[in-house]
């Protein structure tokens, strides 16, 4: 029997790797993007999170978008630090982990789209609940109130259903007992704009409660945000599908990317174990 030439063990050579330099490296720098974008996120959320006074910050923890982004940050830094050390180590198990996330989230996200369109009177019910609880806490959280604000001057709309849901709101409650200056009131972003003003008023909401929808209507947003929010949704649809792809595409090229290289270290792995068993072999 022929021997093999001297530079070849095995089916390959000893300088030949199944790992592609592409796949590895564009999956790393892919989640090294992320990881620092993480990194920016967790550090905006810590910041506005200290800004806010502590029982201001408590009032309303659910909606906190402080407290959102903080979140959304740790869970994207955790894995696509999986991601960028088991690609440049070429570790199973932490590119295994990097792909089961990008799979769970990709399906979280998936279901979430679909229940809501197949229960969109409960979906329109918890939006709901969600805008009411905003109102309630209004005074309590600058982030949540400037939200508010840009959301009913974005959809020129007053409220969750009506402008008298601001009536939830302590310190714009009509009741007779409010002894608050804004009773009865509504926040200035109801109010409808003037383009030649100069300057905001921001008392122009002052007793709008008290009167009735056609005479509130002369002077502030009557419709609730609800409906605008519904109409806007089914009126962008294609953007919002847009918007939905471009999620979804990094997260499936970033599943697929991690289980080539899996395959790939998983070929590397049994090439070595193969050249080790024939090197004693002097007919190798």
């Amino acid at each position: 029997m022929a021997r093999r030439a001297a530079g070849g063990l095995g089916p390959h050579g000893d300088d030949f790797s199944f790992v592609s330099p592409v796949v590895k490296y564009v999956l790393f720098f892919f989640n090294m993007l992320f990881w620092m974008i993480s990194m920016v996120m967790v550090a905006v959320g810590v910041y506005a999170r200290l800004l806010k006074h502590a029982e201001a910050a408590m009032a309303c923890l659910a909606v906190d978008p402080a407290i959102l982004l903080v979140v959304v940050g740790v869970l994207t830094f955790l894995i696509t630090f999986c991601g960028c050390v088991g690609s440049l180590r070429e570790n199973i198990c932490l590119l295994q982990t990097f792909s089961i996330c990008l799979t769970i989230i990709f399906l979280l996200q998936l279901a979430a789209g679909v229940l809501g369109f197949v229960f969109s009177d409960k979906a329109r019910g918890k939006v709901s609940e969600i805008i009411n609880g905003a109102i309630v806490h209004y005074r309590d959280d600058l982030d949540l109130q400037n939200l508010i604000d840009f959301g009913q001057k974005e959809f020129s709309c007053c409220g969750g259903v009506s402008y008298k849901d601001w009536s939830q709101n302590m310190y714009f409650n009509c009741t007779t007992t409010n002894p608050s200056r804004e009773r009865c009131s509504v926040p200035f972003s109801c109010c409808l704009r003037d383009d030649g003003e100069a300057v905001i008023n921001t008392m122009c909401g002052q007793g709008m409660q008290a009167m009735s929808y056609l005479e509130a209507s002369a002077f502030i947003y009557t419709n609730g945000c609800i409906d605008k929010l519904v109409n806007w949704i089914h009126s962008n649809l294609f953007l919002l599908g847009g918007i939905a792809l471009g999620l979804a595409v990094p997260q499936l090229v970033g599943i697929l990317l991690a289980q080539i290289l899996i395959n790939q270290i998983r070929d590397q792995i049994k090439l070595q174990l193969y050249n080790q068993q024939h090197r004693a072999d002097p007919w190798y």
